[in-house]
């Protein structure tokens, strides 16, 4: 009896799988809005006049480097992150001429995978921007191309327009019977393609962010209430509310690189989340230090330490917690995301992604204003008073418990 039932609902998840691979083929066939086709060719326009002199720039300043005609301190920080940061734009560059041809060639399905690849470079640029010349005008144009990526792919992803198109329907009170059927056999949110579990486009990978950061300020609060003896320590890593993005990152990458995972062997998954999530504290460590001189923890003596930025202890719950997460939670992620209700869910995610960025606009601000004042600067602007003046040091060292700031390991220009 329960193997006649499984094997109907196997067959339902298969024709329901199949109805919207046709009706997905259906979208991929619809033009791109004429917006995300004049932004195609502005792209193609810049790419194609930038690229070259990007690298005509990159092997000019290396030819007066070899010739002895420009000294630099190639050891120095401050140089290493300048020579990133012309790999990461010229990458950018390519990336996003390829992206504007798909814009205008009206390849849906390829544009809203570009755009995934493009988000992540955007974010490293305005890093990398940060790191060298602080938080100002230079953060403008990354930002405003991270928001043109996420309304695009939105757009473009032929699963969230699928979503959308039951949604509208449904309003309509037409094909009732399609969405639940796609809810019933667990297909809403998942990867069609059957390669791995969740599907990873904006809605999906907002809300694991969002659950996660939480989730895992919970999960660190306790930890070290627990591991010092009842001492309650504010470790929140934004101003205003209970988010710790960093578990929220993790949460992304970890889901990111092992998606297609969530079969295989555990002791696979284990070790792969081990050096992913070791890889991706070192990182922030060095990003936090290089950018506004912070060193938020120090794990230097633990069992194999690394520059204090990461520890096989930590590398280890890295592991544990990618074993437990990919194999476990994400179902049930998924069954949670499921439950904002249905004729709110775009409308709720776009106004809570808003307040998201907002939220870590102003960190980085606040930040960025606090690195100053600690390196001796007088606040000279509307902005750095503001700031002065609302988030002050004591302010920022009460909200920031774990965070300590040395503006000389910094490397900004």
């Amino acid at each position: 009896m329960r193997k006649a039932q499984s094997m109907e609902s196997a067959v339902a998840a298969d024709l329901a799988a199949a109805e919207l691979d046709d009706t997905q083929s259906d979208v991929d066939a619809q033009r791109l809005p004429i917006l995300a086709r004049v932004y195609g060719v502005l792209v193609v326009l810049d790419g194609i006049s930038t690229l070259p002199i990007l690298v005509l720039s990159c092997i000019y300043a290396v030819r007066e480097i070899a010739a002895g005609r420009v000294h630099v301190d190639a050891l120095s920080l401050t140089f290493m992150l300048t020579a990133l940061h012309a790999v990461v734009l010229i990458v950018n560059a390519v990336c996003l001429t390829i992206f504007g041809v798909l814009l205008l060639r009206n390849r849906r399905r390829y544009a809203a995978r570009w755009a995934y690849v493009l988000m992540p470079l955007t974010l490293a640029d305005g890093m990398l921007s940060l790191a060298l010349e602080g938080l100002s005008w230079n953060i403008l144009l990354p930002g405003i191309q991270m928001i043109i990526l996420i309304v695009i792919s939105v757009t473009a992803d032929p699963a969230l327009r699928e979503e959308r198109r039951l949604q509208w329907a449904l309003r309509r009170m037409d094909e009732r019977d399609d969405y639940e059927s796609a809810l019933a056999a667990g297909m809403l949110g998942r990867d069609q393609s059957g390669k791995g579990y969740i599907a990873l486009d904006f809605f999906n990978i907002f809300w694991l962010f969002t659950i996660a950061s939480v989730g895992g300020l919970i999960i660190e609060t306790i930890y070290h209430f627990a591991l010092y003896h009842g001492e309650l320590q504010d470790r929140a890593g934004l101003l205003w509310g209970p988010f710790s993005p960093i578990y929220g990152c993790g949460a992304v990458l970890v889901t990111v690189c092992l998606n297609r995972l969530w079969k295989s062997n555990p002791f696979l998954i284990f070790c792969a989340s081990a050096v992913i999530g070791g890889a991706f504290e070192y990182v922030t460590s060095w990003f936090m230090e290089v950018a506004f001189g912070i060193t938020a923890w120090d794990y230097t003596g633990q069992w194999l330490s690394i520059d204090g930025r990461t520890s096989g202890k930590y590398m280890f719950f890295w592991g544990l917690i990618g074993v437990v997460w990919v194999r476990f939670l994400l179902p049930r992620m998924l069954a949670l995301i499921n439950r904002i209700p249905w004729k709110v869910r775009y409308s709720l995610t776009a106004a809570c992604a808003v307040l998201m960025v907002v939220d870590i606009v102003f960190t980085l601000m606040a930040l960025d204003c606090w690195y100053g004042r600690m390196a001796g600067q007088i606040p000279d602007s509307p902005v750095a008073m503001w700031f002065a003046e609302h988030f002050g040091d004591s302010t920022m060292a009460d909200r920031f418990q774990t965070m300590t700031i040395d503006p000389s390991k910094a490397g900004r220009m």
